[in-house]
């Protein structure tokens, strides 16, 4: 091999046999304390005080049970994708679309509230679920029928769903859906 202008020491990544134990346990933990360390200052040169940033970001949520149903409806959606994106992942699958299938779910989760909900009676819920359930899968299955036909990149195709996926429910919520006696 050639010598190079900087010198004959190249670093060189290399996969451990097998993975260390301390470094399992203290990966979160620097991660965390970089995280709180980079928002302290980036408050700190934003000119705010970042004690009461973290507090207001961290602590404040948790003090009442309004704090704690808010943290849990906006943390189940979440979780639900970081669920099925685990399931994917552990079979090689590397679909990053997430966002665009839960958007779409929603979009036609929403569809049947708005146009059947009152006519389902009782049965409004499951069914607005399983169409939700019903638009995402068949907004996953577009990447999947891509990469199995033409051999696309799964990860390109979910992405680029995601921002087709936004600008329909922006399309949506400002023409279509929009309600004529709101603001």
């Amino acid at each position: 091999m050639p010598e190079l202008p900087w010198g004959p020491f190249l670093w060189r990544l290399e996969r451990r046999a097998a993975p260390s134990a301390a470094m399992r346990i203290a990966a979160p933990l620097i991660a965390a304390a970089a995280m709180l360390a980079s928002s302290f200052l980036i408050f700190a040169f934003l000119g705010k005080d970042p004690l009461n940033a973290l507090d207001v970001f961290f602590i404040e949520p948790l003090n009442s049970l309004y704090g704690w149903g808010e943290l849990l409806l906006k943390a189940t959606p979440l979780a639900l994708c970081g669920l099925g994106l685990a399931l994917g992942f552990s079979a090689n699958v590397w679909n990053i679309g997430a966002e665009g299938q839960l958007t779409l779910g929603a979009i036609c989760g929403g569809g049947v509230a708005l146009y059947w909900g009152d006519i389902l009676g009782p049965l409004a819920l499951p069914v607005i679920l399983l169409a939700g359930v019903a638009g995402g899968a068949a907004w996953a299955a577009i990447p999947a029928y891509l990469r199995t036909r033409f051999n696309t990149s799964e990860i390109l195709v979910s992405l680029m769903l995601v921002y087709i996926a936004q600008l329909l429910l922006t399309y949506l919520l400002h023409g279509v859906w929009r309600d004529p006696e709101g603001f």
